[in-house]
């Protein structure tokens, strides 16, 4: 019963625009219900917000976008999302082919009153000379503020699912270069990391692997000096990939840190022995 009013109290503030603390700094992601559909079925997806690739379902509301798209292959797909809306998207039948959902969240602001949960979420994240670039920017330990953004995509198979990811132009963003759902599938997919539309090198990609019994395993990948990552699968497995950007705000800016979240969603269909 405590379990359900904590999930219910989320859920209810972040439909109102709320944020709830140190939520922000989960996973944001782009849940389908299914991954693979009939060129004649429905496609739904949700949002979810949580950690290690479990979370609670969040509704779509327009003040709190900024990008709401849905691509079948290059075909932009005209929505025509509702406040309120869950599961996020929802589309008629679709031709075959690779669809691409993707969602971008206006900015957000947090004040945080003690150094250390922002320390914590900034050394996770890859920033390990936070504290120092904090420091020199004469920024206080407490009552600073950060602006974070969200940037989401995820991959479905509709019949065959032929065709590949490609760019969006989203202010950081996760792009697959090779589809999971090809009949052939390496062991390895190359991920394009970009971050204004420049490959960001050097930079890390967290893994949340989800297996068929639904047991989590998370790992690490870094980008190389072309911005690419290789990022090992399973066939019957989903993932949900995480990458953080943390850089400084623009002068004048009204707040002290911006933070911009890419996440990318796809499965691994299990092949024929």
């Amino acid at each position: 019963m405590k379990r359900n009013m904590v999930t219910f109290l989320f859920s209810f503030c972040s439909a109102l625009g709320f944020g709830l603390g140190p939520a922000h700094a989960h996973e944001f992601w782009i849940a389908p219900n299914q991954y693979q559909v009939a060129p004649q079925e429905t496609i739904t997806a949700k949002f979810k917000n949580g950690e290690d690739f479990a979370g609670v379902e969040l509704g779509y509301f327009a003040r709190r976008t900024t990008r709401h798209e849905a691509w079948n292959g290059t075909t932009l797909i005209e929505l025509s999302p509702r406040d309120g809306d869950r599961p996020a998207f929802t589309l008629p039948a679709q031709p075959a082919g690779l669809m691409i959902l993707a969602h971008e969240t206006v900015p957000s602001k947090i004040t945080y009153k003690s150094w250390e949960k922002f320390a914590n979420f900034a050394k996770h994240k890859d920033f390990a000379n936070f504290a120092n670039w904090h420091q020199d920017r004469g920024l206080p330990p407490e009552n600073f503020s950060e602006s974070y953004t969200r940037h989401a995509k995820t991959l479905i198979a509709i019949g065959n699912g032929s065709g590949t990811d490609h760019v969006l132009g989203l202010a950081i963003e996760l792009v697959a270069l090779s589809s999971p759902y090809a009949a052939q599938n390496p062991q390895a997919l190359p991920v394009l990391l970009l971050l204004d539309g420049a490959p960001r090198k050097d930079a890390q990609i967290e893994i949340f692997e989800k297996a068929p019994n639904g047991a989590v395993h998370i790992s690490l990948s870094r980008t190389g000096a072309d911005g690419v990552a290789q990022i090992p699968i399973k066939p019957g497995h989903e993932y949900l990939l995480d990458a953080v950007t943390l850089r400084e705000p623009e002068a004048g800016a009204p707040h002290d840190w911006e933070t911009l979240w890419a996440s990318l969603t796809f499965y691994v269909p299990s092949r024929p022995e």
